[in-house]
């Protein structure tokens, strides 16, 4: 993915994803980086980006999504992926 908005490197929470962007006229399937950080000075919120890779795509312009979370939506957050982990592990390991 070249030519992004965001910064990807060693620290990035995860360089490549599989995502899909939907709209009323079109599905499109790509790559993403997604990327949990908070400011290093005086934070005061949790920041979820979101980028896709988006050279070959005619829907959207190229951008980012970067949601701010307070602390209490971001440990929502992570606890609802836990759980949706965890039931996916029980449902695999049941196979």
């Amino acid at each position: 993915m070249s030519d992004r908005l965001m910064t990807v490197n060693a620290y990035t929470t995860l360089d490549y994803v599989e995502a899909v962007a939907k709209g009323a006229a079109f599905e499109w399937e790509s790559v993403a980086v997604v990327n949990a950080t908070a400011d290093t000075e005086d934070p005061d919120c949790v920041h979820l980006q979101l980028e896709l890779d988006n050279l070959a795509e005619e829907y959207l312009p190229k951008h980012m999504e970067d949601l701010e979370l307070t602390p209490d939506q971001a440990r929502a957050l992570a606890a609802d992926l836990e759980k949706h982990a965890d039931r996916i592990d029980d449902a695999q390991a049941d196979e």
